[in-house]
């Protein structure tokens, strides 16, 4: 599928991508996970499109200094760790960097579950059909951490949706999902933000918000 104009924002991005989950309309026992922070907007319209409960994993990626936006590795709910080993060669990282870096982020995520979870557990995902979604994939770190831990909780079936993913990571991310679906894969891909056009920081508040906010 080619990609006609970047995204306009988040919104909608999950607008479009909702064109590709319509087997999934309807469907009982089906959930929406966005993932924190970035994902949250891009599954509220699918929640709302799908009439599906909506709710936050919270996910951390690993990066390296200077490189935020190149996950390495990812850490999610549940104690959940995966990391690129190629990538962490490339980087030259050792075992115990990887730790420490860990370490930092295992504080970030804890943070993230008390203020945007309020407390709340998980919801329940046992014998349901969860779609995992995300504003992109680039390396796919933080998606394959993601179906791990919802896999580890016992679903039914894990569905990865995203608007678009580098080529190569959605390949990736289809070996571990029960179905993929990545709107656009362009080629080259450079980076997720490239393929907005307002692609500012999710903040909390604005996570909070939409999981309060009416799916009618």
């Amino acid at each position: 599928m080619a990609l006609r104009a970047p995204y306009h924002d988040r919104s909608e991005a999950g607008r479009r991508l909702v064109e590709d989950l319509e087997r999934y309309r309807g469907r009982h026992y089906l959930i929406v996970l966005g993932l924190a922070r970035g994902g949250v907007p891009v599954a509220y319209e699918v929640a709302r499109a799908l009439h599906a409960p909506l709710d936050v994993l919270v996910v951390r990626k690993l990066a390296p200094p200077g490189h935020e936006e190149l996950a390495i590795g990812a850490l999610a709910s549940g104690g959940y760790r995966f990391v690129n080993e190629e990538l962490v060669q490339l980087f030259g990282f050792a075992p115990e960097d990887m730790d420490a870096l860990a370490a930092r982020e295992q504080v970030e995520l804890e943070r993230e579950e008390r203020v945007l979870r309020d407390n709340r557990p998980l919801p329940d995902v046992k014998g349901k059909t969860v779609i995992l979604v995300d504003d992109g994939l680039a390396t796919g770190a933080s998606m394959r951490v993601a179906v791990a831990a919802i896999r580890g909780l016992n679903a039914a079936q894990v569905v990865v949706a995203v608007p678009v993913a580098a080529p190569d990571s959605c390949d990736a991310v289809a070996e571990s999902a029960d179905d993929t679906v990545c709107a656009v894969t362009p080629q080259p891909f450079f980076a997720v933000g490239e393929w907005y056009e307002d692609f500012a920081p999710t903040t909390d508040d604005e996570v909070r918000e939409l999981l309060r906010k009416p799916r009618s």
